[in-house]
């Protein structure tokens, strides 16, 4: 792998998605990189670290960090920023949720030199299982300009971009990829290795990085005014280009507009349909071209817009076409499906359809039955002890079971089925808590409900100390169960904060009870006899509870 991503210049090398990000980021002589691990952008993360790990000489160009969630990473990575060196911040669609909150002021003031943010969404929910969200609504919320790529090549190539015009306009630039597009391999041209030599100095401007009114409303005003000169400079760039693809039957009335990973799928279809009609690939998602749109659809009688999940380029072109050309017929999602990610067949009927065309015999995909097959936890895993004692401890009892983030999400699936609710990182703290509450609220009424809280050792870290405060300031009780692997195991075994390999790592136990927890008990879940000994005392405590069960990843050990 590092052999591909380290090669000399002009060759041609097959990278991932992701590896091309990191290389695009070498060759623009990025010096400070944080992230925390989520699928599907962890190997951006992976491949730093492990440059890192292997003291290559390509690693002192570099620092790099997993942080301890996201929004510390973004917070870091600015710091960086602010002292002028090159910046890359990595992590998941619902990562930049939790980023999000220090992103929209970062926004308004501005950075110092090249800020690139990438951010992987994850349509088909392959592995970020707890909904489709599409990072391209954050566009026009937080008035960040968005690139898309659709291929390992454009990867590399965005990423050296977007360094630029962040630098250019002074403002940070994300890039959006989707899993098809981190997760598939291609060659890429490879470029120069770029060693900076900027020294890093925190320069003061109380003007520019404080955000406080009445200054923060000028700098809303001036990030508009950089939204309309990043909207001027979209329209000159080449990674929105305009295509007439080859075939036997050709449409001169008739096209396509695209971006992301939905190009490639349409590029596919053309050719299995043997079709050639204009098409717009756009690799701005915001702020889009208007002007090249509209040159593009002046002439048009009918467009297919096609996209992924939401249809926010079509809703947008609609709006154009008022002005360029009233009578078009703007057709998308009435075609594509708003729900999944898009297919090469799928765009096939859509092409088909919209055209007016028969599909060849050869390209109508028989359904075929598929055996559904649940996903399992790993052979040895110490998972499997735990929810063995659980139930084990909690037969014929109402216990309600709180799910989070982790592998241990599969304790939804069979053979655990204990997993009663499930949302986002740290959550199963929180709606325990809740939940107590309103017991407590509804105690001469109702017998209470017992409550047990699963939560991983990165979990614990990234947001789950401050629900555990709450539970133990606002006094409820419910049973947390840390799941201590000593690795962040879901997303590829990186460190985290409490991993006992790690020099610097820090004691679980001791944060747990400077948080408050008085009832705190730390076993190896194999000790099955004594594991479902602890869990039924623990259950009937008046005060919140802790055990962590301690046992390493089968692939740490």
């Amino acid at each position: 792998m590092f052999q591909n991503l380290l090669d000399k210049t002009n060759k041609k090398n097959i990278l991932l998605g992701n590896e091309a990000i990191v290389r695009g980021a070498l060759e623009a002589g990025v010096e400070f990189v944080s992230t925390y691990p989520g699928t599907p952008a962890s190997e951006i993360g992976n491949t730093f670290f492990e440059l890192k790990k292997r003291k290559l000489k390509i690693a002192e160009n570099f620092y790099f960090e997993f942080s301890v969630n996201e929004k510390t990473a973004l917070e870091a990575g600015a710091g960086a920023c602010f002292c002028g060196l090159r910046t890359l911040v990595a992590m998941k669609n619902f990562g930049l949720n939790v980023a999000s909150d220090f992103l929209f002021p970062l926004v308004y003031s501005g950075v110092k030199t090249g800020m690139v943010i990438v951010v992987a969404d994850d349509p088909q929910c392959w592995s970020s299982a707890q909904s489709e969200e599409n990072t391209r609504g954050f566009a026009r919320l937080m008035n960040i300009p968005i690139l898309e790529p659709s291929d390992a090549q454009e990867c590399c190539v965005f990423t050296k971009f977007a360094f630029e015009m962040s630098e250019k306009f002074k403002i940070p630039v994300m890039i959006r990829e989707t899993t098809r597009v981190a997760h598939q391999s291609a060659p890429v041209k490879l470029s120069k290795i770029r060693k900076t030599k900027n020294k890093a100095k925190f320069i003061r401007d109380k003007r520019q990085l404080v955000t406080m009114p009445p200054r923060v409303l000028e700098m809303h005003k001036e990030l508009l005014e950089k939204e309309r000169a990043i909207k001027e400079f979209s329209e000159k760039s080449l990674l929105n280009f305009i295509e007439k693809p080859q075939g036997k039957q050709k449409f001169s009335k008739i096209g396509i507009i695209t971006s992301s990973i939905s190009y490639l799928h349409t590029m596919e279809a053309l050719k299995e349909l043997d079709i050639s009609l204009p098409l717009l690939k756009l690799g701005f998602f915001h702020p889009l071209p208007e002007e090249k749109i509209k040159k593009f659809i002046k002439n048009l009688d009918k467009v297919l817009i096609i996209e992924e999940l939401d249809p926010y380029l079509e809703r947008e072109i609609k709006i154009l076409a008022k002005d360029a050309n009233n009578n078009l017929k703007i057709v998308g999602k009435e075609l594509l499906p708003e729900v999944g990610e898009l297919k090469p067949e799928i765009v096939v009927q859509a092409l088909a359809k919209f055209a007016n065309i028969k599909i060849p015999l050869n390209l109508i995909k028989k359904t075929k039955t598929s055996i559904k097959r649940f996903p399992q936890l790993c052979p040895g895993c110490p998972y499997w002890f735990v929810f063995n004692g659980i139930k084990k401890a909690c037969k014929n009892k109402d216990v309600i079971f709180g799910g989070d983030i982790g592998c241990y999400m599969l304790a939804g699936f069979p053979p655990h089925n204990i997993q009663d609710y499930l949302y986002c990182m740290s959550s199963s703290i929180g709606i325990a808590h809740g939940i107590k509450k309103a017991n407590e609220q509804n105690s001469k009424k109702n017998k209470e409900q017992k409550i047990i809280a699963f939560i991983g050792d990165s979990t614990f870290f990234h947001s789950g100390i401050s629900a555990l405060i709450n539970v133990v300031f606002n006094k409820s009780n419910p049973l947390i169960i840390i799941m201590d692997n000593s690795t962040t195991a879901m997303t590829g075994h990186q460190p985290n904060p409490g991993a006992p390999f790690e020099p610097n790592g820090l004691s679980i136990e001791n944060i747990v009870l400077a948080c408050g927890i008085k009832n705190l008990k730390i076993i190896d879940p194999a000790k099955q006899d004594e594991f479902v000994k602890i869990i039924k005392d623990f259950l009937n405590k008046k005060q919140a509870s802790v055990i962590i069960a301690r046992s390493p990843c089968r692939f740490v050990r």
